[in-house]
């Protein structure tokens, strides 16, 4: 396995994440909304706070990706979902549980822009949709280890909701130390005047013509701002 393919897995584990968190909720439902004597309204609140945070997650996460990069978002992401996990498994009450549910919502958004974004930056020409397209496998699985996980630990007791929530925090600890291994985008790299990073990182990948590469994002970046600033009318 080469290693422009290694470190787009370890990113893609972000859409394990994903699924895992979005679907985990269904097997505790019943639970807690027992647990709290929630109304309709409220249980309906609860499980959608997650969906809340992943639509403010996926607006707002570029402009921290822009600003601080790929891997440095990625890894936070690692630690929202570590968060998420052990806030809603020790949760003693509703409001805690909604909040760090929504923290989990945020993750999910998030990741589901920059975990694409580093994958296709990271990734040669000639593999950039299979290894793209592992992101979107792993949502998959993640779902359908989130159902199975739920079915195990269904019996496990009148706690078996917070095993089912908080064993998510073992893939997220994982994930978020994995992170930490991968380099910097090398696009990222380089619109951010640090070349001289990005073309070792460019070797490692197989990229071929590290300079033609360099020169082919400057070029992109210069093409936008070009339309962006052109006058509408002659």
């Amino acid at each position: 396995m080469s290693y422009a393919v290694r470190i787009a897995l370890i990113a893609a584990l972000g859409g394990f994440l994903f699924g895992f968190e979005t679907a985990v909720i269904s097997g505790a439902e019943q639970t807690i909304e027992k647990l709290w004597d929630l109304t309709p309204n409220q249980l309906g609140l609860t499980v959608a706070s997650s969906l809340f945070g992943t639509v403010l997650g996926s607006v707002i996460t570029g402009i921290p990706a822009q600003r601080y990069g790929r891997k440095k978002v990625l890894f936070a992401i690692g630690l929202m979902y570590v968060a998420s996990a052990i806030g809603c498994a020790m949760s003693s009450g509703l409001l805690l549980f909604v909040i760090f549910r929504f923290i989990g919502g945020v993750a999910v958004g998030a990741s589901s822009v920059v975990g694409p974004m580093y994958i296709s930056e990271i990734s040669p020409a000639n593999q950039r949709g299979r290894l793209a397209g592992s992101f979107q496998l792993n949502i998959v699985l993640g779902i359908f280890v989130a159902y199975i996980s739920n079915y195990f630990f269904a019996g496990s007791g009148e706690d078996s909701w917070r095993w089912m929530l908080g064993v998510m925090v073992v893939p997220a600890a994982a994930y978020a130390l994995l992170v930490r291994m991968i380099p910097e985008s090398p696009r990222w790299l380089i619109l951010n005047h640090e070349v001289e990073k990005a073309i070792p990182i460019m070797n490692r990948i197989g990229e071929t013509n590290p300079q033609k590469a360099i020169d082919d994002i400057r070029a992109s970046v210069s093409g936008i701002k070009e339309k962006l600033f052109q006058p509408r009318y002659s």
